[in-house]
């Protein structure tokens, strides 16, 4: 059951750590091809193919009309969820939006020496589309996490799928739909749900862009229909990075740990700490948390198969293999202070969870930030989901006759320099002049 271990002091680290960041830990390469007849049948023979499709992967016999839930049935579903989930869901919903309404960006527009104006308007996508997984597990919280943001930017349609396996609907996710403000809602899953939201059918108006995690046959639809729609990003098997001092509980690390384990066989679960007295202690505490879990196998699995626990000879100063490693999710369990001060050393993690009382469950849920967030590295490149995700940027130019004449020269000689004559000759027919 022991993890991978290594040590950042030993002759060897470089390769073996290496080695450890090129492992592949998806759990299926090879659904592409398969995805791809799914996305073309979809397109098609629209929403036929989405009936078959639902009769062979969820078990629901159904019809097109069948396909949408309607707000009835999302209300009745929606009411069998106990009081206390509801106030759960609703304070969750109201932090998220709170936080997500000071991500807004402000408009910009400003006049510059040259009299020229310069600006940029931010305006929202029309129609988003948010996948919800519902098959092994069904998240509430991912519906508020993809939706809130959406109607914060000031999305005008949102279109909710989630396949129900067996035609049932689940109720904390029908609530949440209603708390964060779906339009629609329609009981597909997978790839087929996928290119119905990017392509339409004759039921499903396509959206403009498709946010949500999903398996490998929805992160491989999402790849397909890119550019067609926009994506959020491709979501990975979920990680955790702990980075910890000797002065914690090895029993809250191990619980750490283990809170992305449980996910998913190919969740990665990595401890980084300075004292290997106190990595032992974890390491056992992890093996006794493991035999009180409901999800004991594949958190067992998880972190046998993907885990690692990383020695450093200094914890101040482990920011470069927090950086190489760029997970998803980063704890630093330690005092405020060094916490704050590694923070600001880290430059590529989807979300920093700083000090001993603060796991990064706690963000999946209530603290109001996003837990849709890169994985496998992406956050060397990406961030995770926000209002930005929904607003697209266009930049605004006015030239008076006095600015025109103050840019045009130059802008004359990069047309001549790059060899587009009309571009030249469109600014020298203002100015006079011929290019």
């Amino acid at each position: 059951m022991s993890p991978l271990r290594l040590d950042a002091s030993a002759p060897g680290f470089e390769k073996d750590f290496s080695a450890f960041l090129g492992r592949n830990r998806d759990t299926d390469e090879n659904v592409d091809r398969v995805v791809a007849g799914i996305v073309a049948d979809v397109r098609g023979r629209g929403d036929a193919a989405l009936v078959d499709y639902t009769r062979k992967f969820d078990r629901f016999e159904t019809d097109a009309a069948g396909l949408r839930v309607t707000e009835d049935e999302r209300a009745k579903t929606a009411a069998k969820v106990p009081p206390a989930e509801r106030e759960a869901l609703e304070f969750a919903a109201g932090r998220i939006e709170a936080f997500h309404r000071t991500l807004l960006p402000k408009d910009v527009d400003f006049t510059d020496a040259t009299g020229t104006r310069l600006g940029a308007r931010y305006r929202p996508v029309d129609a988003a589309g948010v996948y919800v997984p519902g098959g092994t597990a069904a998240y509430p919280s991912s519906v508020l996490m993809n939706i809130v943001p959406a109607k914060v930017a000031g999305v005008r349609r949102i279109v909710m799928v989630v396949p129900t396996p067996d035609g049932v609907l689940n109720p904390l996710v029908m609530l949440a739909a209603g708390i964060a403000g779906a339009d629609e809602i329609w009981r597909i899953g997978g790839a087929q749900a996928v290119a119905a939201l990017a392509y339409g059918t004759e039921s499903i108006k396509p959206v403009d862009k498709i946010t949500g995690p999903g398996n490998a046959y929805v992160a491989a639809a999402k790849r397909r229909v890119f550019g067609q729609v926009g994506i959020d990003l491709i979501a990975g098997p979920s990680e955790i990075l702990v980075v910890a001092d000797k002065h914690n509980d090895p029993a809250w690390i191990a619980a750490d740990l283990l809170s992305q384990a449980e996910h998913d066989p190919s969740s990665q679960s990595v401890l980084i700490a300075d004292d290997r007295v106190f990595a032992d202690e974890v390491a056992r505490a992890v093996e006794t948390e493991l035999g009180t879990m409901k999800r004991a196998e594949i958190a067992t699995r998880s972190w046998r198969d993907n885990g690692a626990i990383v020695l450093v000879p200094d914890i101040a100063r482990s920011a470069p293999i927090v950086d190489r490693i760029a997970a998803e999710h980063v704890e630093l369990a330690m005092e405020m202070a060094p916490a704050e001060a590694l923070s600001r050393e880290i430059r590529h993690a989807g979300a920093i969870f700083l000090g001993r009382h603060t796991p990064e469950a706690i963000g999946d849920y209530v603290a109001g930030t996003n837990h849709v967030l890169p994985t496998s590295r992406a956050a060397r490149f990406s961030g995770g989901l926000g209002v930005a995700d929904f607003l697209k940027r266009t930049s605004l130019v006015s030239c008076t006759p006095d600015a025109l004449a103050a840019l045009g020269p130059a802008a004359l000689v990069l047309a001549a320099a790059e060899g587009l004559e009309a571009h030249g000759r469109s600014i020298s027919i203002r100015l006079n002049r011929r290019a």
